[in-house]
């Protein structure tokens, strides 16, 4: 009777220690999962290849956070400078001055200074942009294209699908490396890229 007794006890506590292993190595395995997803999350960001956009204006309605992460970049080395500006003016503007009406920004988000006769230069307050992309759409088709979407990574969460990836009709939506995120046009893009980035780090310490 004392030999099957301890039989049993040896039984259970090899199944007590096979439930332990079993545990532990789900746990470990677990948590090497969850480490290498947070790895490629953080190696690989979300961003728009400006030469596949069409300006849909998705980025402004299928965002997760609100405002929408994606805000319109002005490369500087590129734009001609215009005084007749497609991505300023509605195309239907009667006069050349930046009351509303004439505007194609919904939000009024870029600004026109005049420099010298004929040059004005056009910036961007990216507070206000909502990423709709019209005025990319209009500096594409009326200008030279100095104007296109990128995705601020101080604003997105960078999710493992981002919404505005899954509608977006072009694929123009891509993984990047974390270490190169934005993808900008222009001879000047090594310094504009540094330049944002230190944006960047200076909204994520205020």
């Amino acid at each position: 009777m004392a030999a099957k007794n301890d039989q049993q006890t040896l039984k259970r506590r090899d199944f007590l220690n096979d439930s332990i292993r079993t545990l532990a190595s789900l746990a470990i395995g677990g948590l090497a999962g969850l480490i290498v997803t947070r790895s490629n999350k953080t190696d690989m960001v979300w961003q728009i290849d400006p030469t596949k956009c069409v300006q849909c204006e998705r980025c402004s309605t299928n965002y997760v956070l609100t405002p929408s992460a994606v805000k319109c970049v002005h490369a500087y080395d590129v734009c001609g400078y215009c005084n007749l500006c497609g991505g300023f003016y509605r195309p239907d503007a009667k006069i050349l001055d930046t009351a509303a009406e004439n505007q194609l920004c919904p939000t009024k988000t870029i600004k026109r200074t005049y420099i010298e006769n004929p040059y004005f230069e056009y910036t961007i307050e990216e507070e206000l942009c909502i990423g709709c992309g019209k005025c990319v759409k209009g500096c594409n088709s009326f200008g030279n294209g100095s104007l296109h979407l990128q995705v601020r990574h101080d604003l997105c969460v960078n999710c493992n699908e981002c919404s505005i990836a899954r509608v977006c009709p072009s694929g123009a939506f891509v993984r990047v490396p974390a270490s190169r995120p934005y993808l900008l046009k222009g001879e000047q893009g090594l310094e504009s890229h540094a330049k944002l980035q230190e944006i960047q780090k200076i909204r994520i310490r205020i």
